[in-house]
């Protein structure tokens, strides 16, 4: 029997550049659609909307490495280089062409990836990732700020379910919250963190990349979003040249607060509205 949050399909683990990476496949016909699970959640944050994205195309759901339960990667612990690696693995997965929805730190690896391999991606959906230092809430500001070994907790699980039962309007179903417990172990926290605290590096470099960035791109934001405001997505939109900026009425956790909402978004944008 598969896995009852993606039945009949069920996640599986690949070897790719000598490390473990966890990843969900479906048949389908049409241009492949490449998830990326946002942090501090795992490819199980897509519990909501899964069927409702399912239909439109094949499926490719991706704990990137240091998220979910891919093996961490020092190496590809930040936006930029993560972006690299998402081409290489497109590329090991035999994907030419793409839409990518990538959520939270899926935002930055995307546009990253975008600004490097422009012909891999047909559209993109993003949304609730930090764009510029200056625009960050200050919880997340003082994730990067801190000093090491100064943020975080022994046991990371805890402190993550505990976030997300505090910041979610619907909670995530048992076998999901249990999933985004083990993702965030023992130091797996902390070790993912290392993404965002490499956004004083990154995200100035981001910045003057938008304007060559002629993939099309939704960026969907929380209106109420104390981690990543919305100002954000305003700002992404105001550097891409071909996107569109929708703010919906949720906290950080958009595809938990509005999942019907979100997965219209992402149905409207793929079937057609990023052409428009």
């Amino acid at each position: 029997m598969g896995d009852p949050i993606f039945y009949p399909d069920r996640p599986y683990f690949m070897t790719f550049e000598g490390h473990e990476l966890r990843l969900l496949r479906t048949p389908g016909e049409g241009i492949p659609i490449l998830m990326t699970a946002p942090w501090p959640q795992s490819i199980y944050a897509f519990h909501a909307v899964w069927k409702d994205i399912g239909g439109l195309g094949p499926i490719i759901a991706v704990d990137l490495p240091g998220f979910g339960q891919s093996a961490h990667r020092a190496d590809v612990m930040a936006p930029a280089p993560m972006g690299a690696f998402i081409v290489r693995l497109a590329a090991e997965l035999g994907l030419e062409r793409v839409h990518a929805v990538g959520p939270d730190v899926g935002t930055s690896a995307l546009l990253f990836a975008a600004a490097q391999a422009p012909n891999l991606f047909e559209s993109i959906v993003i949304g609730s990732g930090g764009a510029s230092m200056d625009l960050l809430g200050q919880g997340l500001r003082g994730v990067i700020e801190a000093a090491p070994g100064s943020y975080g907790e022994a046991e990371g699980g805890a402190q993550v379910t505990g976030t997300i039962q505090r910041m979610t309007r619907n909670l995530p179903p048992a076998e999901a919250m249990e999933d985004f417990r083990q993702s965030s172990s023992a130091r797996r926290w902390v070790e993912a963190a290392d993404y965002v605290r490499a956004y004083p590096r990154d995200l100035p470099i981001l910045r003057d990349l938008l304007p060559t960035i002629e993939t099309p791109v939704l960026v969907v934001s929380g209106k109420n979003d104390p981690i990543v405001p919305p100002v954000n997505g305003d700002f992404l939109a105001a550097g891409l040249p071909k996107s569109r900026h929708i703010v919906l009425e949720t906290g950080h956790f958009v595809w938990e607060d509005a999942p019907g909402d979100y997965a219209a978004l992402v149905r409207s944008w793929i079937s057609g509205g990023y052409r428009v």
